[in-house]
């Protein structure tokens, strides 16, 4: 067989067909790179559904944190006779009558489990007036969107603060939550005396609507973050009871479930007033 071929100038040159060699290892590559691909992308779909479940979890821990410290005030609020001792303020921080569940002083700052840290006097100061320094009188009088009452703008006092663990004495609770709750008189006063409970009317008004209304705010702190606000008015009945409204900061479908359920109030308590509003994300019941 011929295996080549001599040229004029007698050099002799060998000519090999065109082969398939190496198209295997391409196509093996192109394979593992691509499986590779759906892998990263798998893993990646299932660490985001562990942060979204985490997240969730965390969520709805807090808003029971929340109201958990809610439903703990209006527990000692109502062993209060005179809530103008609670409005009282000897330090502008702190209420003067505080729940018998607190933790260190509220200007210290408060180390959470995973590391963070909060200060209360300064989260009081944001609340009041949306800076972390110290409010003044009219600081805390200027109208603003949140705020729009003028001078009967709530002067919210930090009432109770602790880990959610020292809620309940026994030690069967195991939360990485903090909650704080704050009390201020409600804004439908109109004595522009946000120190007192139902003081004489302002401006000639015939009568005080605001007369045994408190507001209560209370704030969860948990991992990663993870804040949770709940606003609550209370007001004294003819039955010196307490009845309940809830302001909470929820989901669309949150508002909905709560419009369609009845009033919440103590049993025997007869129920005065009903309202209603819903804009945004916030909703609000007023008993």
């Amino acid at each position: 067989m011929r295996q080549g071929s001599t040229s004029s100038s007698g050099t002799s040159s060998t000519q090999h067909p065109r082969g398939e060699q190496g198209i295997a290892l391409i196509v093996a590559l192109l394979s593992i790179m691509l499986m590779t691909a759906l892998g990263m992308a798998l893993m990646l779909t299932s660490q985001t559904e562990t942060l979204i479940s985490a997240n969730y979890r965390d969520s709805m821990e807090g808003a029971y944190v929340a109201d958990a410290g809610i439903e703990r005030v209006m527990d000692d609020v109502l062993t209060i006779p005179d809530w103008n001792t609670v409005l009282a303020s000897p330090d502008g921080v702190t209420a003067g009558v505080t729940s018998g569940f607190h933790d260190s002083s509220p200007s210290s700052a408060i180390t959470l489990p995973d590391g963070r840290t909060i200060n209360l006097a300064r989260a009081t100061n944001m609340i009041n007036c949306a800076k972390t320094t110290t409010c003044s009188d009219s600081d805390m009088d200027t109208s603003t969107i949140d705020r729009p009452w003028g001078k009967n703008n709530p002067r919210f006092r930090l009432y109770a603060w602790g880990p959610v663990d020292d809620l309940i004495p026994t030690s069967t609770l195991n939360s990485p939550y903090y909650v704080a709750v704050w009390i201020a008189d409600d804004a439908a006063d109109n004595d522009d005396n946000p120190s007192k409970d139902g003081d004489v009317p302002a401006n000639g008004a015939a009568t005080n609507p605001g007369v045994g209304v408190l507001t209560l705010r209370a704030e969860s702190f948990g991992p990663g973050g993870a804040h949770h606000v709940i606003e609550a008015t209370i007001a004294k009945t003819d039955t010196t009871e307490i009845e309940r409204g809830y302001t909470g900061q929820r989901g669309q479908d949150e508002q909905n479930r709560r419009a369609r359920k009845a009033a919440i109030q103590t049993p025997g308590a007869g129920l005065t007033r009903s309202e209603m509003t819903v804009g945004g994300t916030l909703a609000q019941q007023s008993f």
